[in-house]
Formats: C-alpha cells, sequence, structure tokens
C-alpha cells in the first residue's frame, strides 16, 4: 500500500459526532479501524468510499489526508490540490452507499462536507 503525504495535509478531517459513532460501531463490527477513500466526486457533500482498514488498494497518486478516530481518510492528491487543499468533515445522512462502501449503519452513509479551503499563505 502506497501512502503519499504532503507536507501539512495529515489532520485535515474531522467528523460529526453522528459519523464518529458509525465509525466506531463499524470497527467494532470488523474487529479493526476502516479506511475511506474520497474517489471520484470530492466536491461538497459527496459520498466517500469506506472500506475494513487495508482492504482497499490505493495507487500512488491517493495520499492521506487525515485519520479519524483510528480510521485513515484518502483521496487523490491532483484532487486535493484542485480543491485548495481544504479541511473536510465527515458526516452521515440517509440512505445507502453506492458500490462496495460500507453502510454506516442505521439506514446511513457517509458523505463529506468541505469546512474551509486551504488559506494560501498557510
Amino acid at each position: 500500500m502506497s501512502e503519499k503525504v504532503a507536507c501539512g495535509t495529515v489532520g485535515r478531517v474531522t467528523a460529526t459526532r453522528a459519523a464518529r459513532r458509525a465509525i466506531a460501531a463499524l470497527c467494532a463490527d470488523h474487529g479493526g479501524p476502516v479506511m475511506f477513500v474520497q474517489s471520484g466526486g470530492c466536491c461538497d457533500g459527496s459520498d466517500p468510499m469506506c472500506f475494513p482498514g487495508g482492504e482497499f488498494a490505493l495507487g500512488d497518486g491517493d495520499m492521506l489526508v487525515g485519520v479519524v478516530d483510528g480510521c485513515t481518510f484518502h483521496m487523490d492528491a491532483e484532487q486535493y490540490e484542485a480543491f485548495g487543499r481544504p479541511f473536510y468533515v465527515l458526516d452521515v445522512e440517509e440512505g445507502t452507499p453506492g458500490g462496495f462502501s460500507l453502510a454506516a449503519g442505521d439506514g446511513l452513509h457517509f458523505v463529506t462536507r468541505v469546512k474551509a479551503p486551504r488559506n494560501k499563505t498557510s
């Protein structure tokens, strides 16, 4: 697994209480941390994919953006730069996730919200 960590990026993801509850339940169900991969659309309100930790093969262009409660959050480095190196908030919404992503439980799925783009001088 390749993790590219650009300077100043780790720790740029937080989570709501509801998302943290869902993460804790998934970690308990899977016997360890889960991982999030923001692929495809990474705009405000898009769904990250969620997998048991280490199940998803990251590519050379993927980077670690942050860690939430021991669970990693990755996205394509070029997308991250294109969106201004933002901060993200992991949340949950009603409905089921698409594809092979793990559901957040209780009829919910994870969603990524853009908190704020990085200040160009920082």
